[in-house]
């Protein structure tokens, strides 16, 4: 069973979109999987660039979906944030912080450069577990722009490289080839990096 074999988390800045969309996804195809915002606050879009609806990350997805319904209904239903947060809501009650889960996971991939080093600046201010070095985690990046369709498609990338790195046998070793394997098919940089904590 593919849930047994690594422990796996998908981080986006909000735990909104892009980890909530390969979230889904994973859990679908079997995959272990938690999905976290790197963020201070859960940010969605507003009614204009300058002026997003802002959540504090222990908000329901359902108070922001009622939340949303009651300030502009048709707006937030034509651009997909309605769709988003029912889906959402679906899979888990709230949007979870990576920096508030003191869980171990041997892979954490991001799906932006910025989550990336936030969720590397958090594991590298942790304790090291009982033994001496901590557990290995392989912290990986694949670039996903915050919009619907790239979620998708980033979900689909995602599930592969999962798929691949799960059918490794010794992935500690063989990480770097499936990484650049990955990166040739996809066509987008991955940034890969192994911490100890």
């Amino acid at each position: 069973m593919l849930s047994q074999k690594f422990k796996l988390a998908v981080v986006c800045s909000s735990n909104q979109n892009r980890s909530m969309e390969a979230h889904n996804f994973l859990v679908k195809k079997g995959f272990k999987v938690r999905s976290f915002g790197s963020g201070n606050q859960v940010k969605l879009p507003g009614t204009a660039a300058d002026s997003p609806n802002v959540y504090d990350f222990n908000t329901t997805y359902q108070e922001m979906y009622d939340d949303l319904s009651s300030k502009d209904r048709n707006l937030y239903t034509q651009n997909g944030i309605l769709h988003m947060l029912d889906r959402n809501r679906r899979i888990k009650q709230r949007p979870e912080r990576f920096q508030s889960c003191p869980d171990h996971f041997d892979i954490v991939i991001t799906c932006e450069e910025r989550v990336y080093d936030q969720c590397i600046e958090e594991l590298n201010n942790r304790e090291a577990s009982s033994d001496e070095l901590g557990s290995q985690s392989h912290i990986i990046n694949i670039e996903i722009h915050d919009n619907h369709e790239e979620a998708t498609i980033g979900a689909f990338l995602i599930c592969d490289l999962c798929s691949m790195l799960h059918s490794s046998d010794d992935l500690d070793n063989e990480i770097d080839e499936i990484l650049q394997e990955f990166e040739s098919r996809c066509q987008r940089p991955v940034l890969h990096t192994t911490l100890f904590y």
